[in-house]
């Protein structure tokens, strides 16, 4: 059985919020390229971006990388990430990273402890990140998707609304929010693109709630780490400026 690491960027052209993100500069260089660089320096065999359009391919094949091109019908960048997965002939034992496309600024340090983890624990099916937020800061927005999980770090639930609950005289706990890159075993990812959707992923229109609600664990990994997910013109902003601040070494 195979154990090749594989990261794959789902890199749709299209955005309601933002489109054409994946191509946005950010310092002299396209969104998606600051996302290949941070992949391709993670402990990993392969990069690739799986993309729906040739603006796309070209420019990740104009600073060297390697894109692509997929069905412009999938419902979601994991049955984006699944065909590519498919044309590379991946064996069922290998680890397929979904780093997002918008994600210029995600820490080498996650995507190489997330794929430590997998390696390091043969029996998990799929892994993601979460990391801790003050429950004030993240209850009122429901694109920012919560998460709960247990002692073994199993995903329990994930959620747009706030979750735990701090019912009345109850005792706070600490609150998570879900970074959205994931780790699976490749068996498992054709398994999970092969299922219907679910009830509470057609409710919460969260896609991981399709893998729970069949019995597919999600080991939920912590860090205290950030990265900035670009979703809209504001967000570039705010990358830009970080990323300022990390080239001027204020941070």
């Amino acid at each position: 059985m195979g154990r090749k690491v594989i990261a794959i960027i789902p890199a749709r052209f299209g955005s309601t919020r933002f489109p054409a993100k994946v191509l946005a500069e950010l310092h002299g260089k396209p969104l998606i390229q600051w996302v290949y660089e941070k992949a391709a320096a993670a402990g990993v065999d392969d990069v690739v971006v799986a993309t729906d359009h040739q603006a796309v391919l070209d420019a990740v094949k104009a600073f060297g990388g390697r894109a692509v091109m997929t069905s412009p019908s999938h419902p979601s960048g994991t049955d984006r990430i699944c065909e590519v997965a498919d044309k590379l002939s991946c064996d069922d034992g290998d680890i397929i990273i979904n780093v997002q496309g918008d994600e210029p600024l995600i820490p080498v340090e996650v995507i190489d402890a997330l794929i430590d983890k997998m390696r390091n624990n043969p029996g998990l099916e799929m892994g993601t990140v979460a990391v801790p937020r003050p429950r004030g800061e993240i209850a009122g927005d429901p694109n920012r998707v919560k998460v709960v999980f247990g002692t073994d770090g199993t995903a329990l639930y994930f959620s747009r609304s706030m979750i735990p609950y701090l019912r009345e005289g109850g005792e706070d706990t600490e609150c998570y929010l879900h970074w959205g890159i994931y780790a699976y075993r490749c068996d498992v990812l054709r398994r999970f693109v092969r299922l219907p959707e679910g009830r509470l992923e057609k409710c919460e229109k969260l896609e991981q709630l399709r893998a729970m609600e069949n019995g597919i664990k999600i080991h939920v990994l912590t860090s205290n780490l950030e990265s900035i997910g670009v979703d809209t013109p504001e967000d570039l902003e705010r990358a830009r400026r970080k990323l300022e601040e990390i080239l001027s070494g204020k941070n």
